[in-house]
């Protein structure tokens, strides 16, 4: 058996190749965010357990199966890696009164962990950007994270390859009513009931809609409907949630099984589905959360959020061929002499003091394998610095990309020579 450590399966490094990527999605996410005016919150990987069984519903298969748990040694206390992102998010805005002063419009991203069989677009430390605005009741922010999420997609060139899928799941009186029509439908059936859907029956019914399992389908699209529950409160949240759709030209779909695998959800959820990733088809969930600030002990507020999964976003984009920028430095400075070595530092930070990215070539070698080096950084020039040209304070500019001619000029024509080229 090899020695040789590795990583935790499924839990990735994410190489120096990779960069490019998550950093081109985490600048556009940015600048999209601070768009709509929000601004985001850090919260800790690591909370008490209690947190995410009050929050995500103790009978659900994040809490039952897939958290990372574990006792304190130091203090005896149940502690999980966080699992999602919203019920961290509300603990830290019931712990430090962020309401006080009125609503909030937050985000956050950050690594979440699961215990699964990892597979693609499912691992065990994966990354999730999410939204939650937390004191605004009304389906007007349930509108706005619809119209700002389609955004997005036309900002990444994925607008073609999602699509919505909505639904409400009304109020509590709703899902009362619904709960028990769905007990006494399913136990009509019980003999046609996996294992999973008989444990569910009577703890959490609404469940055994989101079943996964090929021979239940028939029996869960003939199940009773949450919609044909909803009273005229949650009809007309919805209702508005549509024309607020139709007026962005956005399309959507109404899903009536579309239920979520989260307890705290109320009134509208929704995905945003893909056809080009096989079975792990949803890039963004969520909807409106009414309940869960004081469940968690709060002052009752409305809220509504969503969560994208990042590795499934960036593996959309590998597929639909999204170009993304290059990540190439402007120069490679090459140098050959100890005088040389000593006048290329200097030369590496006048060129980084004009706004220019600058590899300076290390470790030696010659002119030739340093050139190879500079060609395959991807870098516009190649400034070539031997013990001559630091004597007399001079640099050689040769391009990479594109016409050019080969120059020798001072230090200071060289700063000024970049800042024209851009």
């Amino acid at each position: 058996m090899s020695n040789q450590l590795r990583a935790v399966r499924g839990m990735n490094d994410l190489l120096p190749a990779d960069s490019p990527l998550w950093q081109y999605f985490e600048a556009t996410l940015r600048g999209w965010l601070k768009s709509y005016g929000y601004r985001e919150l850090r919260t800790p990987i690591l909370e008490h357990t209690g947190l995410f069984k009050r929050a995500i519903g103790e009978v659900t298969d994040i809490v039952e199966k897939e958290m990372y748990t574990f006792v304190d040694e130091l203090n005896g206390e149940s502690m999980t890696l966080r699992p999602e992102g919203t019920a961290s998010c509300v603990r830290a805005v019931i712990e430090h009164n962020l309401l006080f002063e009125g609503g909030k419009r937050l985000w956050y991203a950050g690594p979440m962990f699961r215990h699964e069989r990892p597979q693609k677009g499912r691992y065990r430390q994966f990354h999730q950007f999410g939204i939650e605005a937390l004191g605004f009741a009304g389906p007007d922010l349930d509108i706005e994270h619809l119209l700002m999420t389609a955004r997005l997609w036309r900002l990444l060139g994925l607008a073609d390859c999602v699509r919505l899928e909505i639904n409400s799941l009304g109020g509590a009186e709703s899902r009362a009513r619904h709960r028990e029509k769905l007990i006494a439908y399913f136990l009509t059936h019980e003999s046609e009931l996996d294992a999973d859907a008989k444990r569910r029956l009577h703890s959490n019914p609404l469940r055994i809609l989101d079943s996964k399992n090929p021979a239940m389908q028939a029996l869960v699209e003939a199940a009773p409907r949450l919609m044909d529950e909803l009273d005229d409160t949650a009809l007309a949240h919805f209702e508005a949630v549509k024309r607020g759709l139709e007026d962005a030209g956005i399309a959507y779909t109404i899903n009536p099984r579309l239920v979520r695998g989260l307890d705290y959800y109320n009134f509208t959820v929704y995905e945003w589905v893909t056809d080009r990733l096989g079975a792990q088809g949803t890039v963004c969930a969520g909807g409106r959360y009414d309940g869960l600030v004081a469940q968690l002990g709060g002052k009752p507020a409305p809220a509504c959020g969503y969560a994208m999964g990042v590795e499934r976003l960036l593996a959309l984009l590998v597929e639909v061929g999204v170009a993304t920028p290059a990540d190439a430095p402007d120069v490679y400075l090459v140098n050959v002499g100890e005088a040389a070595t000593r006048f290329a530092m200097q030369a590496g930070e006048a060129l980084r003091d004009a706004g220019l990215d600058v590899v300076l070539h290390g470790g030696g070698g010659s002119f030739k394998s340093q050139m190879k080096k500079a060609d395959a950084s991807g870098a516009r020039y190649a400034m070539i610095i031997g013990d001559d040209e630091a004597v007399a304070g001079e640099v050689t500019i040769k391009p990479l990309r594109g016409d050019g001619e080969q120059q020798r000029i001072a230090l200071a024509k060289a700063v000024e020579f970049f800042k024209l080229v851009g």
